[in-house]
């Protein structure tokens, strides 16, 4: 690899730190939105379903924008925006007002999340191997610190609106820092004349990626109770402080990061298909684990046991989608990031109702069983190898 792949990948993991820190600053918070706001559990789930259908209609965006004009621009745009939505969101003081700011939030995280992963599985195409695990890897490095950096506010004693202007101030920061070296749109993937450009896009296969898609949804709709729910589950039903409650979402996220860091030797000395199979079993027993928890530990080491098992599942998706995608086009990404954010308004959706008429435990219990959903739709990941960039000039190899 020469300087130039080297500096991309270095450019990208910063954009992936920057979604996965401001992300998680504001998910550590649902618990005290929920207070300030007066919603109950059904409206909280409401609300927190509104997010991912407006990212959907940003990933749709992302990746019409993208085929044309390149992911780098999308994101550079993109990721400053996400931050500076999540700062509206902590100063909002009436129910509209935060409305407006989560769908800023929502529609900027489908932006985000869709470009970052057209990078990622770029610079993975010019490296020739698996890479992409550690871009998530690095998404979840950003999540723990924005995690502990709510229950290092809250024990300060902080608002929630200094706690996420704070965040949102330090992610756009770091999104600016990252978008120079990323790459370009002439360097992502095959040139694709632009006469060819609407056959390239319609040469992606739907199968294989409804396929992975669907076994990423399981995984969203886990990530969901986790990511959306964890806090309140550990404030409100095992009576913990929020200081406490964040480092449900902190040890998810530290054990996401210790299996992707590893993620592309396994994938590599393995398969996408074991990988993906071995952690829904893994992931499903840690959500077990949460459902019959009576202690604050207890609940934290289920978490951290679902994060090490599902911290294959969604970039294996991406990666699969790339090789869905020789000519680099960013449709099959982008198809695939619906997914995302259908688990997102099914888990949304579901763990409110169930928290709602039966218990949170039953919210974390029924996410358990679909993980084996998961392990049946592991052979989906067995895709063709992906296709590589000519090397650019210059190139040491």
């Amino acid at each position: 690899m020469d300087q130039r792949d080297r500096r991309a990948r270095l450019a990208v993991a910063g954009a992936y730190f920057a979604q996965g820190f401001c992300f998680a600053g504001l998910l550590t918070q649902v618990a005290s939105l929920q207070k300030k706001f007066g919603f109950d559990d059904t409206q909280l789930s409401l609300v927190l379903l509104a997010v991912p259908v407006v990212a959907g209609v940003g990933s749709v965006v992302a990746g019409l924008l993208s085929a044309r004009l390149g992911s780098s621009l999308v994101l550079r745009a993109g990721g400053p925006g996400v931050a500076v939505a999540i700062a509206l969101t902590g100063f909002a003081g009436q129910r509209w007002q935060l409305y407006v700011a989560l769908a800023l939030v929502g529609l900027m995280l489908g932006l985000v999340d869709a470009t970052m992963n057209m990078q990622g599985v770029g610079v993975e195409r010019r490296y020739a191997r698996p890479v992409l695990n550690s871009f998530h890897a690095v998404w979840s490095a950003g999540a723990i610190l924005g995690a502990l950096a709510t229950s290092g506010t809250a024990h300060l004693g902080w608002s929630t609106a200094e706690s996420l202007a704070t965040v949102a101030a330090a992610g756009v920061v770091l999104a600016l820092l990252a978008g120079p070296g990323q790459l370009r749109r002439a360097e992502e993937a095959q040139q694709v004349p632009a006469a060819t450009q609407a056959a390239a896009e319609a040469a992606v296969p739907w199968r294989p990626i409804v396929l992975v898609g669907i076994a990423m949804m399981l995984m969203f709709i886990a990530d969901s109770a986790v990511s959306n729910w964890s806090s309140v589950f550990i404030e409100k039903a095992l009576h913990a402080s929020t200081s406490v409650a964040a480092l449900g979402l902190a040890a998810y996220q530290t054990t996401m990061l210790l299996g992707r860091t590893a993620g592309d030797r396994l994938v590599s000395r393995f398969s996408p298909t074991a990988a993906v199979s071995v952690g829904g079993v893994v992931g499903g027993l840690g959500l077990i684990l949460v459902a019959v928890s009576g202690t604050a530990a207890l609940s934290i080491a289920g978490f951290a046991i679902v994060g090490l098992g599902l911290s294959l599942v969604v970039p294996q998706s991406f990666s699969a989608a790339g090789r869905l995608d020789p000519a680099g086009t960013g449709i099959a990404i982008a198809r695939v990031n619906l997914f995302n954010y259908v688990g997102f308004v099914v888990g949304a959706g579901l763990i409110g109702a169930v928290a709602q008429s039966l218990s949170l435990r039953w919210a974390f219990a029924i996410p358990a069983g679909l993980a084996a959903g998961i392990v049946l739709l592991a052979p989906a990941f067995r895709t063709p190898a992906p296709a590589t960039s000519p090397a650019p000039a210059g190139a040491t190899g």
